[in-house]
């Protein structure tokens, strides 16, 4: 009895890890962690088909990974749960641990960015207390309103030009976006740098920022 128990409990166990074995469907899960999306955004940001999207969120459903509300003729996808996002965060942190590959593949998309110098969260959380630099959210308007980190302003990649003219030339900027495999805040480092203003990149995200802020207060 107590094997039959344990084989159907890693079974079930292994409903998550099948569910997770596409690289697609983990970029699903990274995107629907900023916010909740339609099959439509999630289409022009991941390059697929709406059906491929379709099909993956449909796996994503069955492991009760994400869950999804009705919004006229759209049907808007989220996680099911703020689990999710942790976990994902520990798979990325373990991956680049356990994997040089990925440090591989940083180190070779960074290199296009080399002047981007990038700073530590904890010495931003240090520097935002003292006023000494403006944090800059670059992600599109729909994910800082979902959740940012705190004292963030928010000016997409997209209108980031625009809007220098509104930014203090007294204050460094540090900008971020989704996370350690995001390149919007690196490219919006390199805009500010190009106009004279003193930039720097945030490699963490929310979630990131999240982990931290939960460790700090233990």
């Amino acid at each position: 009895m107590d094997r039959k128990w344990k084989d159907q409990l890693y079974e079930q166990f292994a409903r998550i890890g099948k569910c997770l074995s596409s690289p697609k469907r983990l970029e699903l899960i990274d995107l629907l962690a900023q916010a909740p999306k339609s099959v439509d955004q999630l289409a022009k940001s991941t390059g697929m088909s709406v059906a491929n999207v379709s099909q993956h969120l449909q796996t994503l459903l069955e492991s009760r990974l994400v869950r999804f509300t009705k919004k006229g003729n759209y049907a808007i996808y989220e996680l099911a749960e703020l689990a999710v996002a942790d976990f994902m965060v520990s798979l990325h942190r373990l991956s680049e641990k356990q994997l040089a590959e990925i440090q591989r593949l940083k180190t070779d998309i960074l290199r296009h960015h080399e002047s981007v110098e990038c700073i530590a969260l904890e010495e931003l959380m240090e520097r935002m207390e003292k006023g000494e630099v403006l944090l800059l959210d670059v992600r599109p308007e729909d994910e800082y309103a979902m959740g940012h980190i705190p004292g963030a302003i928010s000016i997409p990649i997209e209108e980031l030009e625009k809007h220098l003219a509104s930014l203090p030339v007294h204050k460094e900027i540090v900008a971020y976006c989704r996370g350690p495999y995001c390149l919007m805040s690196a490219q919006a480092v390199q805009i500010l740098r190009s106009k004279g203003i003193q930039a720097s990149r945030l490699e963490e995200g929310v979630h990131e920022w999240h982990h931290y802020a939960m460790h700090a207060h233990r």
